[in-house]
């Protein structure tokens, strides 16, 4: 484990690297690599853009962060505690006129339905979607400090549960928040694939009813087991793509190539993952490897810079590029309270 001072930059390092991998992918969203590299040239070259504006990534991060803020100043994180602020944030996200950053339709839907406070939110979810908006935002999860590995995971799972009701979308973002929280404790990138496998297998019939509730009955499934195990299925699939991509790496290909274009959640959490993990020790690299992708490029840069954050602290990235980031202020904030608490 790393020491104490490290560890305190944890929160900051890594809600300023997932902004700054949004900020460097946003411009590159939609575009095949070709392109990207006429566009902005070498891709080990690329700058962060002026100005460094991001998108709904970290705007829903930071909508999250408040929520769960709000909860734990209150008291301990529970379901109960946690559900009416964290809607009440994602819903002031979606009315903000700043929510201009071509958000995806399932959190739009979700939030509309959420904006109505007598719905339940098991009636608001979108079962069907497992879209990355379930696990882009969930960082904020695994840097909380004092949670139980049973609080943890179901507010990974309800965090995405509000909006993507998916069961893959719950699986993807309690892997993604146990990456996080893993990496900064200081746990070695090398053995995160294998951890993930086993934090697989182990969950793969579970179902957090205490978090969840009775949303299995909103999607097809017989048993809230059957509902869940398809989510951690579709995980573990994912997970056998990152082991062929790390048994035979390749930094100059596209990453999307091997483990996925990021648009679901699963895929933007192994993408992710397999650009931090090629160059564990070189984060900007592994951003601009994120960024200079065919598929979801800001999402899965903004896992990316999640995770090299988490890993190597606030001072790993270069001040050019984190002084100028949209929502700095707002982010470390966000951290100092985790960071110092």
């Amino acid at each position: 484990m790393r020491g104490a001072d490290v560890v305190r930059q944890a929160a900051a390092g890594s809600l300023i690297g997932l902004a700054l991998g949004d900020a460097l992918g946003f411009p590159t969203e939609f575009s095949d690599v070709p392109s990207i590299l006429a566009s902005c040239g070498p891709w080990r070259e690329m700058d962060l853009p002026e100005p460094a504006l991001v998108t709904d990534d970290t705007q829903m991060t930071l909508a999250l962060g408040q929520g769960l803020r709000t909860v734990l100043d209150r008291g301990p994180l529970t379901p109960e505690r946690m559900e009416p602020p964290v809607r009440a944030e994602f819903v002031t996200w979606w009315r903000s006129p700043d929510n201009d950053r071509a958000p995806g339709m399932t959190c739009l839907d979700a939030c509309q339905k959420l904006s109505h406070g007598e719905l339940p939110w098991q009636e608001a979810s979108r079962v069907g979607s497992k879209g990355c908006g379930a696990n882009m935002r969930v960082a904020p999860v695994g840097l909380l400090p004092g949670l139980s590995a049973e609080q943890r995971a179901g507010a990974a799972q309800l965090q995405s549960a509000l909006t993507h009701g998916h069961p893959t979308a719950l699986a993807a973002s309690d892997l993604t928040a146990h990456t996080v929280h893993f990496l900064a404790e200081g746990g070695a990138p090398a053995e995160l694939p294998a951890l993930l496998r086993e934090y697989a297998h182990k969950h793969r019939g579970t179902y957090h009813e205490r978090w969840l509730g009775d949303l299995w009955k909103h999607a097809q499934d017989p048993s809230p087991v059957a509902f869940i195990e398809r989510g951690w299925d579709d995980c573990l699939a994912v997970l056998d793509r990152l082991d062929e991509a790390l048994r035979r790496p390749d930094p100059e290909a596209d990453p999307c190539l091997a483990t996925g274009a990021g648009w679901i959640a699963e895929e933007a959490l192994a993408t992710g993952l397999l650009c931090f993990l090629l160059f564990p020790d070189e984060p900007v690299t592994a951003l601009r490897r994120a960024a200079c992708s065919s598929g979801d490029s800001d999402s899965i840069a903004c896992l990316a810079g999640a995770f090299a954050g988490a890993h190597h602290g606030l001072d790993i990235w270069p001040s050019r590029w984190a002084d100028r980031v949209e929502y700095r202020s707002e982010l470390l904030s966000l951290a100092a309270i985790w960071d110092f608490r």
